[in-house]
């Protein structure tokens, strides 16, 4: 891999601990911005080049919200580019560690993933030279917390690069805001900081988001969500008929509820597009009767009909309702991922893409899209109301259409 060029701001972070540089005297840098900006990157080769140089026979850190991002988003590439410029990496990723070397100085880069407030623990007694964390604001406030203090050797530097969320986030008051007051070096990135993205690509970003996600996604700005969560889909044209002829698979994605309505939906494969072809919607509150588990399952049967259902995705808290399924032994069943965040913004993109269609035959998914709103607390919370034909499409998109796009970058290469 040969560079052609780095834009400005990516030059200012390789070089940002250089001697002469006139930002050497920070004691970290932190990159936020829009996603696609070339953050991630230029940032784990500046980390590595300033490791080699100040340090012999240290430890170092590559955290990450899992172990698995971090060794898919930055440290396989990041191989492959320090074997290109020089370096000698002896690959140990089975054991979450990799040694790089330069003439006869050798390091030590440990993974570590900070998934919830137990991963701490993982980092506690560890003395490290320094630390990078990928994709900070998505980890918690203990684990990075606990990571920094490990950075106790004379001349440590801490390294952090995040997408934006919402304003009163741990990272964005604890740290971006205080970023003078920690003697912190503060870059900001805009997608146009990416030199390997071409005007094409980055208009394709920019019609991907939408509301919030589109202010932190491609303007960058620690905004708060408001109001509806897929506003776009007040335009009555983001629906359609079912298409016809016939289609290449089904699949049934459920959010259960007793007390709290049900609601399953339908999903045709045509034409490589997923259309959400009809529904199974019950409220023992609007009927008057509750159900049982047993017709629930009837009425899931019914949606289904004489079709060859590939899948049901159900609410993973749905246990009770998971194993009449099983019991039945008529569907392939499993439980649906939920994470609503990531949930809401993988359904978003894929509305947008046209990659998923709602037709007009799912009238309450549709009701719910008029509905379906934020918390006003400023924190990414949607409000628990309307949210049942939300969830069973969530559940679906990320089974079936998660682009695994937290933390890709783009580089301008030869090939």
């Amino acid at each position: 891999m040969s560079f052609r060029a780095f834009s400005s701001k990516q030059l200012k972070v390789l070089r940002w601990w250089c001697r002469g540089s006139g930002t050497e005297g920070y004691d970290g840098i932190i990159c936020d911005g829009a996603v696609r900006s070339g953050k991630t990157l230029c940032m784990s080769v500046s980390f590595v080049s300033w490791a080699m140089l100040a340090y012999d026979g240290g430890s170092f850190a590559l955290c990450g919200k899992t172990i698995r991002s971090v060794k898919r988003n930055l440290a396989v590439p990041l191989i492959r580019v320090l074997k290109d410029i020089g370096f000698e990496v002896n690959d140990r990723l089975s054991s979450n560690m990799m040694e790089v070397s330069f003439g006869r100085k050798k390091n030590i880069f440990y993974i570590f993933g900070g998934r919830d407030e137990s991963s701490a623990s993982l980092i506690q007694g560890i003395t490290l030279c320094g630390v990078l964390f990928d994709e900070a604001a998505l980890m918690p406030r203990s684990f990075v917390e606990q990571a920094v203090a490990r950075c106790s050797v004379e001349g440590s530097k801490l390294w952090f690069n995040c997408n934006p969320e919402y304003p009163q986030h741990w990272f964005c008051t604890e740290w971006i805001k205080k970023s003078k007051e920690k003697n912190l070096y503060y870059i900001h990135f805009r997608m146009e900081d990416n030199p390997s993205l071409s005007d094409k690509m980055l208009a394709r970003y920019r019609k991907m988001y939408s509301g919030s996600f589109y202010q932190r996604y491609v303007l960058g700005k620690w905004v708060a969500a408001e109001g509806l969560v897929y506003p776009f889909m007040s335009n009555d044209k983001m629906f359609c008929d079912v298409p016809e002829g016939g289609f290449d698979d089904y699949v049934i994605s459920c959010d259960y509820g007793t007390v709290n309505p049900s609601s399953f939906g339908l999903w045709g494969l045509h034409s490589d597009v997923w259309y959400r072809i009809d529904e199974y919607y019950y409220s023992s509150r609007r009927e008057g009767v509750s159900r049982t588990d047993e017709e629930h399952y009837d009425g899931l049967c019914s949606l289904a009909g004489e079709r060859d259902i590939s899948r049901v995705i159900v609410d993973p808290s749905a246990a009770s309702f998971i194993e009449v399924i099983k019991r039945h032994g008529k569907f392939r069943v499993e439980p649906a991922k939920n994470s609503v965040i990531d949930g809401i913004r993988q359904v978003s993109t894929a509305l947008k893409q046209g990659n998923i269609k709602i037709c007009r035959t799912c009238g309450d998914c549709i009701r719910e899209f008029g509905l379906y709103r934020w918390e006003s607390s400023g924190k990414d919370v949607p409000i628990k109301e309307n949210d049942h034909a939300m969830d069973d499409l969530r559940y679906f998109t990320a089974a079936y259409l998660n682009g695994n796009d937290d933390g890709i970058f783009a580089v301008a290469s030869d090939r």
